[in-house]
């Protein structure tokens, strides 16, 4: 059996955010064995371009590490199998793959970066998806593109695309965004910059208790490796994968929360409205 699988990839490294890598390492296999593998630039495309791209050169799977829902959709279209939430190199990556060893974490619902997203596990709403929610005004249903800057009310920042040199792109009240960016962000005007302030519940909501995992090591093959802090990542009954932080251990149990890191956090937005595509 004969296959191709593409690496997002960064000096050996397996690159961490699909939309915005610079090259693929596109590996060769044959019954189970790497037999050759070829650097792949990908010549600043969007993620609905970097999917054709992968397909122009009969890719069969993506291994990468953070990804949002709508390069997900793209890859489904061309047929691609998503192994994403890989790190560390890119080489030992497609190893794991072969092994059977590599969990996809798969992408659910996009926020305000690639890679931060709602844990989805059955019964469990982490209050910032807001896709049933009304949002109003004269962009929504556009395609807006912004810069932003978030920061915590102490002024520590913890996200910027300033930063990373290229705006966000989004839908605007389609739920790919928390929901008080995205009424922000409803009625600008291209050009203009507001400062917002997020309470919990506009943002990523309360932590919630019901979201503290606590299982038997017995049930958890592997779960003995573990310890406290390390963020893994759990399937529901429905295939659906989501992230988890370790958060307590002992010789028979293990405790994870699937809370998500902002949970319980007001937040500070600086946005400027880029452009807004119809």
């Amino acid at each position: 059996m004969t296959m191709k699988i593409a690496v997002t990839y960064d000096n050996g490294e397996v690159f961490q955010h699909f939309g915005h890598t610079e090259e693929f390492k596109v590996y060769d296999v044959e019954d189970g064995r790497i037999t050759g593998s070829v650097l792949v630039g990908s010549n600043g495309s969007g993620h609905g371009a970097l999917a054709e791209l992968l397909s122009n050169h009969a890719v069969d799977v993506l291994i990468c590490g953070g990804i949002g829902g709508g390069a997900q959709a793209a890859l489904t279209e061309h047929g691609i199998e998503l192994c994403a939430g890989a790190s560390g190199s890119a080489d030992e990556a497609v190893q794991a793959y072969l092994r059977g060893e590599l969990i996809n974490t798969g992408a659910n619902c996009t926020h305000h970066e690639e890679g931060h997203s709602c844990s989805g596990q059955e019964g469990h709403d982490c209050g910032s998806c807001h896709a049933g929610s009304k949002i109003e005004g004269k962009n929504v249903g556009k395609t807006c593109r912004t810069h932003y800057r978030g920061t915590f009310n102490d002024g520590s920042q913890f996200d910027s695309s300033y930063d990373r040199g290229e705006p966000l792109e989004f839908v605007c009240g389609a739920g790919m965004m928390i929901k008080g960016f995205d009424q922000a962000v409803a009625d600008m005007e291209v050009g203009e910059t507001v400062q917002i302030h997020l309470m919990p519940s506009e943002a990523y909501g309360e932590p919630d208790p019901s979201a503290i995992l606590t299982v038997e090591l017995s049930q958890m093959p592997g779960a003995e490796n573990l310890n406290a802090g390390d963020q893994v990542y759990l399937q529901n009954t429905y295939g659906q994968t989501f992230p988890v932080k370790v958060t307590d251990k002992n010789e028979k149990t293990i405790t994870f929360d699937a809370n998500h890191e902002m949970a319980g956090k007001e937040l500070n937005f600086t946005i400027e409205l880029v452009e807004v595509l119809d």
